[in-house]
C-alpha cells in the first residue's frame, strides 16, 4: 500500500504552482514552498486566500488550514522532509534543469518529483536528475488547479512503476482525477484534443463558416454540455442508444470519416491570429471579464460539486 503523503513541497509558486499548494493545503497537508521571485511568498499567500473560498465550499478535509503553509528560502529548505515534491517553474528546459537537479540532490531517492509542465517530455526531464531520475515524471495539472480535478500522470523511459502509483495515488488522495499517459507524446493527451479543436475552430474562422462568437456558442451551448458531464467517445456511446458505440460507428462512421477527411489544417499566421483576437474582442465586447470569470468559476464549483454526488457517472 502506498504510504500516504503528509507534507507536499512547491517549488514554483506562480499561478499553477499556488493552485498545488492551496489544494494541499485545504486537502489537511503541510506545504513547504519557495520562489525566488520577489513578492513570491506575498502573492502566494493571496493566491490561496483567494481560492479559500472555492476549496471550502468544495469542502474541506480534516485538518486543513493555511497557516499549514510555510515559505522556504531555498529549494533544498523546501524539499527537506517532503514526501511529495510538485515542481511548477517556468516552461522551459534552462530552467528547469537548474531546478530539477537541486530537488534531485537534496531529496531521497524514493521522493517522486512531479512537474507540472504542459509540453516538455518526462524522459527529458529525468535527465536533468543525475541522481536518481526514475522517480521523475510529469503531473499536469489544469487552470485554476485547485479547482479542475484532471491531472495528467505521464511517466518517463525511466520512471518506476512506485514513483507512477505514489502520484496516482496522491493525486486521487487530493480529490483530483489522475489519467495515466502511458506514451510521450507532445502535449500529454488532454492539450492535443483542445489542439484539434482549435485546429477546426481558427480553420472555419479562416474559411468564413462562422464567427468567433458562433463557435463559442456551437460547443458552449452544445456538446460542451455534455461533454462537461461525460467524455466524447462515452457521450458517441450513449448517441448509439440500445446499440451504444457499436451502432453509432456503424451508421455514422462512414460520413463521419468524410468529415474527418477535410478538417482544415492551418497555420496560425499574424493575419489569422488578428482575426481571431478581433472575432474574441467582439464576442465579448462590453463584457466584465473579471465578473465572467467569477461567474465560471462559480458554475465550475457547482458542476464539480453536483458531479461528486452522482453515482453513474464514470
Amino acid at each position: 500500500m502506498t504510504a500516504r503523503v503528509a507534507t507536499v513541497a512547491v517549488v514554483g509558486c506562480g499561478v499553477i504552482g499556488a493552485g498545488w499548494a492551496a489544494l494541499c493545503l485545504a486537502q489537511g497537508r503541510d506545504v513547504r514552498a519557495c520562489d525566488p521571485a520577489p513578492g513570491a511568498e506575498r502573492r502566494l499567500r493571496e493566491h490561496v486566500d483567494g481560492a479559500w473560498t472555492a476549496l471550502t465550499r468544495l469542502g474541506l478535509a480534516e485538518g486543513a488550514s493555511r497557516d499549514r503553509l510555510m515559505f522556504a528560502a531555498s529549494v533544498a529548505e523546501a524539499v527537506e522532509g517532503a514526501d511529495f515534491v510538485q515542481e511548477s517553474g517556468p516552461e522551459t528546459a534552462d530552467l528547469k534543469q537548474g531546478l530539477i537537479a537541486e530537488i534531485d540532490a537534496h531529496t531521497s531517492g524514493s521522493v517522486p518529483i512531479a512537474s507540472s509542465s504542459s509540453g516538455l517530455m518526462p524522459s527529458r526531464l529525468q535527465e536533468m536528475a543525475a541522481r536518481h531520475p526514475e522517480r521523475v515524471l510529469v503531473g499536469h495539472p489544469f487552470h485554476p488547479a485547485y479547482l479542475i480535478p484532471l491531472v495528467e500522470v505521464v511517466p518517463g523511459s525511466r520512471t518506476t512503476a512506485s514513483a507512477v502509483d505514489t502520484a496516482l495515488a496522491f493525486y486521487s488522495s487530493l480529490g483530483k482525477r489522475p489519467i495515466l499517459v502511458r506514451h510521450e507524446v507532445p502535449g500529454h493527451v488532454t492539450n492535443r484534443l483542445q489542439a484539434a479543436l482549435w485546429q477546426e475552430a481558427y480553420s472555419l474562422v479562416e474559411r468564413g463558416v462562422a464567427t468567433v462568437a458562433d463557435i463559442d456558442a456551437a460547443i458552449s451551448s452544445g456538446p460542451g454540455l455534455r461533454w462537461a458531464l461525460l467524455g466524447p467517445l462515452a457521450n458517441q456511446h450513449l448517441s448509439g442508444g440500445a446499440g451504444g458505440l457499436a451502432h453509432t460507428l456503424r451508421h455514422l462512421g462512414p460520413p463521419a470519416q468524410e468529415w474527418m477527411d477535410d478538417l482544415g489544417r492551418v497555420h496560425l499566421t499574424p493575419a489569422l491570429a488578428a482575426r481571431l483576437v478581433e472575432g474574441i474582442d467582439g464576442e465579448l465586447d462590453g463584457t466584465d471579464q473579471s465578473a465572467l470569470v467569477a461567474e465560471r468559476d462559480d458554475l465550475l464549483i457547482d458542476l464539480i460539486a453536483a458531479k461528486r454526488r452522482r453515482t453513474a457517472l464514470p
